[in-house]
């Protein structure tokens, strides 16, 4: 994840300030000299960390703190409102115009940011509102750049409106107007094209689409992955076509997290959108406070509960019902072990949830989880058994642990070992008296799931 390598690093920083009875002003210098060193270490910008620790240490360094009961914890409280603060503050919402009127979006950013990705992900986020937006390929000089906009149009349920790669981006975005006024789209979303760097072209040509059509907002896509360049393509966008709110892309890759904690700071503009996956419901709105939290290993359950009620959006009522009552009674079956990760995939998949959780920022690397491979050759094995065996596992004879091995494709070893661990999870689930006991058991199934139902080899990795 983007902050493992900081979370780490401040984590240690703030165990030894936890450790001491009572705190010197030598002691506050020398830890905020760690957290300067780890955040530069992150690609944040210089200025804006000479910044952040002047404030923290104005605050930090004072009679009431130092003297405090636990001091040590006021200091890791000033780091976490100070780095809110420095984030934005607050969450920026995105702005709809009211009643029917027309919304109309320019995203921009430099080629491989995201940008196209992120329009889909945008309309996507839209359209679960109760809008109808329409999507628009601005960009005809990148191959298949118009393709991979009505493919992700396609997924996502949304309107895609093009017209080919040999008419000019301005006159696209003009008949795109006309175009959704007709089929009643109140919100139009036009990508636009990238360049490899900023060049007085592709600038120009934004300029010339804002002449022509009454944009609203212009949304510029950073990619987090390109560390401190991301803050300055930023500024540069900023200053020759006006830039409204940024979304930052790929902040769940292997980055240094520096551009989500400075392109605030360096533009003044707000961050609505942090892009956490490949995937096209990879979306989640902004939360400074919520990000410094998981930045400094505190979790972000706030986020963990939107995502567990979201994934209990899709779920069929009456089901979630029988899975909560089988779950207070501490039974746990395969039908449940499924609808647990469908559920867990919803809410950002293992290493995303366990991330959010206090604590554990940065304590668990990607070897130690479960692939998306293996979790699919597990339920493979679940789906190749019949709906009797999935409610009854008492029911699986050798013979059918030998059907199901031939039917998943996984030899009969291995569906043994899967059965036997998935038995030990349901002992647990018994001696505990069940997860489900809060509302139609939903984060009650991922926890049953959580309480054993992966299969380990014998050196305890994930097989």
């Amino acid at each position: 994840m983007a902050f493992e390598s900081l979370t780490d690093k401040l984590s240690n920083v703030f165990k030894n300030l936890r450790g001491k009875g009572k705190l010197s002003e030598a002691d506050v210098k020398a830890a905020l000299k760690e957290v300067k060193m780890a955040l530069l270490e992150a690609d944040v910008s210089f200025r804006i960390v000479k910044q952040f620790i002047k404030a923290v240490e104005e605050r930090a360094v004072g009679e009431e703190v130092m003297n405090g009961l636990n001091p040590g914890q006021m200091v890791i409280k000033i780091v976490n409102e100070e780095m809110t603060k420095m984030m934005g503050g607050e969450v920026t919402e995105l702005t709809l115009e009211p009643g029917g009127k027309m919304t109309i979006f320019l995203m921009c950013g430099l080629q491989g940011s995201g940008k196209t990705t992120s329009a889909a992900k945008l309309a996507s986020r839209i359209k679960s509102k109760g809008k109808s937006p329409l999507l628009v390929a601005g960009d005809v000089y990148r191959p298949a750049a118009v393709e991979q906009l009505q493919v992700n149009a396609d997924k996502v349920g949304v309107a895609c409106f093009s017209m080919g790669t040999d008419i000019s981006p301005v006159k696209i975005a003009e008949e795109s107007i006309a175009y959704a006024e007709k089929n009643h789209h109140n919100v139009v979303i036009i990508d636009t094209a990238g360049r490899l760097q900023i060049d007085e072209t592709l600038m120009q040509e934004l300029k010339d689409i804002k002449a022509a059509v009454p944009v609203n907002q212009t949304l510029l896509v950073v990619d987090a992955m390109t560390g401190q360049e991301a803050v300055n393509v930023a500024e540069t966008f900023d200053k020759e076509i006006g830039v409204d709110g940024l979304i930052l892309s790929k902040l769940d890759g292997d980055s240094r997290g520096g551009a989500a904690l400075s392109a605030r700071a360096v533009t003044g503009k707000p961050v609505l959108f942090a892009g956490m996956g490949e995937k096209l419901g990879d979306l989640e709105p902004f939360y400074p406070d919520r990000m410094a939290s998981r930045i400094l290993g505190m979790g972000d359950v706030l986020t963990l509960i939107d995502k567990a009620m979201e994934a209990n959006k899709e779920a069929d009522e009456a089901k979630e019902r029988e899975m909560a009552k089988k779950l207070q009674k501490g039974r746990f079956d395969f039908n449940m072990y499924l609808e647990s990760m469908k559920q867990m995939r919803h809410m950002g998949g293992l290493g995303g949830i366990l991330g959010m959780l206090p604590g554990m920022g940065g304590k668990i690397s990607d070897d130690q989880l479960p692939d998306e491979k293996e979790l699919t050759r597990m339920e493979a094995i679940v789906l190749s058994m019949t709906p009797a065996e999935r409610e009854n596992p008492k029911l699986l004879s050798p013979q059918r642990k030998f059907r199901i091995a031939k039917g998943s494709g996984n030899d009969v070893a291995v569906v043994n070992r899967f059965i036997k661990q998935f038995e030990q999870a349901q002992k647990v689930m018994k001696q505990m008296g069940g997860f489900g006991r809060g509302r139609h058991g939903g984060m009650g199934g991922l926890g049953g799931m959580l309480g054993g139902g992966f299969p380990k080899g014998p050196r305890g990795k994930f097989f």
